[in-house]
């Protein structure tokens, strides 16, 4: 087995696990792979620095750089999509049409998420109504 640091086309970086180089080629190749942060399969082999042994014998510990800012945005993230979800209503793909209708004072006023295609939030933009997408983000990153 080797652990590959691997990058996606939008920049996020993350490991992925794979048999041997060529396990991870034909992955690559066939769209299997995809970033945990946007879901693109652009996916590549990011810069990787090798393990060296320390003066105790084990191998020197070494983080990414930045891997505890990402760490620290994505958990004020996390809290940002969660305080959002637990002060607002919640209607499913119906939220271009129940955002409109707000906005338009047809509905009643109430904060609200859900999904909407990015068709529909373009209409929404064009009609003057107030829009942010919450941000997906991965499970776990380790």
């Amino acid at each position: 087995m080797i652990k590959y640091r691997l990058i996606c086309n939008e920049s996020h970086e993350f490991e992925g696990w794979f048999r041997g180089s060529e396990a991870f080629d034909a992955q690559a190749k066939s769209g299997h792979l995809s970033c945990p942060v946007c879901g693109t399969s652009a996916v590549s082999k990011a810069v990787m620095a090798p393990a060296i042994a320390g003066r105790r014998g084990g191998a020197a510990t070494r983080q990414a750089p930045g891997a505890e800012r990402q760490r620290e945005i994505f958990a004020a993230l996390r809290k940002l999509r969660s305080e959002v979800e637990s002060k607002s209503t919640y209607v499913g793909d119906r939220f271009a049409e129940e955002a409109r209708k707000i906005h338009f004072g047809e509905g009643e006023e109430r904060l609200v998420h859900g999904e909407a295609s990015l068709d529909d939030v373009k209409g929404l933009v064009d009609d003057g109504v107030p829009v942010l997408p919450l941000p997906r983000l991965p499970k776990d990153l380790n």
